[in-house]
């Protein structure tokens, strides 16, 4: 078998190179491909899990007593930024109503988004009570069948204390008090000149 001449050779080695590039190539192609098809496939799962938790926990509502008023209900609500308003839209998955009370309901599916200590859920639930006129919001494990109400203890500002508002209720009826008598003898007396100053008008006019 012959030797390679020296200009074959580097004829031989350049088109190895580009072979691998070309499987490198494929390879990276076919990589990234299949990490978008499991991406999607995930996605899909998840998508068709909330959706069969959705369907799931309105049958839950209801056998616990709740009437459901909406389904993917729309809500919005403005905040303020530099002074102007941005208007904000939230859908949430249930407008819900019991005892006169009426709920936002936000279904949750998996390990960490039905709880309160996952922040994506709680900022969820807490955007929700601002967006939406109810008295409370309910989040829903749909794979457990727990409903739990969730209270935010928003802030709000105090009022005088019981003392104060009685010092302030008895300082105000005695400075009352106190102009009362300061001024009733000069109203008396102002009262008493027009009245008779109407007398005597009345007086002239009768005259001859």
């Amino acid at each position: 078998m012959g030797a390679l001449s020296p200009e074959a050779a580097p004829a031989d080695l350049l088109v190895a190179i580009a072979a691998l590039g070309v499987v490198a190539a494929v390879v990276q192609t076919l990589r990234l491909w299949l990490r978008g098809a499991l991406a999607r496939r995930s996605l899909r799962a998840r998508c068709e899990r909330a959706a069969r938790g959705e369907v799931r926990a309105e049958g839950l509502l209801t056998r616990l007593g709740y009437e459901v008023i909406g389904r993917q209900a729309a809500g919005a609500w403005t905040v303020r930024v530099d002074g102007r308003e941005v208007r904000v839209d939230v859908r949430a998955d249930y407008v819900v109503e019991r005892a006169g009370r009426r709920f936002v309901a936000e279904v949750k599916t998996g390990r960490a988004a039905p709880h309160v200590e996952s922040s994506a859920t709680r900022r969820q639930l807490l955007e929700y009570r601002f967006a939406f006129d109810v008295d409370g919001v309910l989040l829903v494990d749909a794979e457990t069948d727990a409903v739990r109400e969730v209270v935010f203890p928003l802030p709000t500002i105090a009022g005088p204390s019981p003392w104060l508002a009685r010092v302030l209720v008895a300082l105000a009826l005695a400075v009352g008090a106190a102009i009362g008598v300061t001024f009733a003898e000069p109203l008396r007396a102002l009262a008493a000149s027009v009245a008779g100053a109407a007398r005597e008008a009345e007086a002239s006019s009768r005259a001859p």
